[in-house]
């Protein structure tokens, strides 16, 4: 398990918000930097990007390799416990459907992931995947939709596509073919902070 906290210390001048704010991603191996070294995965990158703008945050990564829904859907409530974030970055779903794992199921531990989420005042960003046809067209298809249906039934932001820009660029795969090498993981980034900074903000 990967467990680690980097702390952004700034002026909180011209904030928009006057007490620290604490992130948690709750993910997988993207971001749990399988294969890399530590600090150059999108998370740490997120740390770092916040730093330079001056803001005021706790970053913590609970994420962990092979993670499912099912599995962040057990450890959400203690994470909350014990961290008490302001946000929460729900990147998974990824491993449950490379397994073909049952979608409904997935969809009803994300329902618990962002309804506890909420009930511990926490804002939700719900981080899109997509999966290779290893299954059929209509899990596939499925598996894409599961994500905006999800954000507007349970009223929260959603990142589109994690993997927007790098899923078809093979030389940025490390030697397994599935992972990605720490060049791609700062367009990860640029496609999250779209999404990301409005809830920071509350702009």
């Amino acid at each position: 398990m990967l467990l680690w906290t980097v702390v952004v210390l700034g002026s909180h001048t011209g904030m928009a918000y006057s007490a620290p704010k604490t992130v948690l991603v709750l993910g997988d191996s993207l971001s749990a930097e399988y294969g890399l070294v530590r600090g150059t995965g999108w998370v740490a990158l997120l740390a770092q990007r916040l730093h330079e703008k001056k803001y005021d945050v706790d970053v913590i990564n609970a994420s962990i390799s092979g993670e499912t829904t099912s599995g962040g859907a057990s450890r959400i409530a203690d994470l909350l416990k014990k961290h008490r974030p302001d946000m929460v970055i729900v990147e998974l779903g990824g491993n449950d459907g490379l397994r073909g794992l049952s979608l409904d199921a997935a969809q009803q531990n994300f329902r618990a992931i962002i309804s506890t989420c909420q009930r511990a005042h926490a804002s939700v960003l719900l981080v899109g995947m997509q999966i290779p046809p290893n299954y059929g067209r209509r899990y596939t298809d499925k598996f894409t939709a599961m994500y905006p249906a999800l954000a507007r039934e349970m009223h929260v932001a959603l990142v589109p596509f994690l993997l927007e820009g790098v899923a078809d660029k093979p030389e940025l795969l490390q030697a397994d073919q599935i992972h990605l090498t720490a060049a791609a993981h700062p367009r990860l980034l640029d496609n999250v902070w779209p999404f990301f900074s409005p809830l920071l903000t509350g702009k």
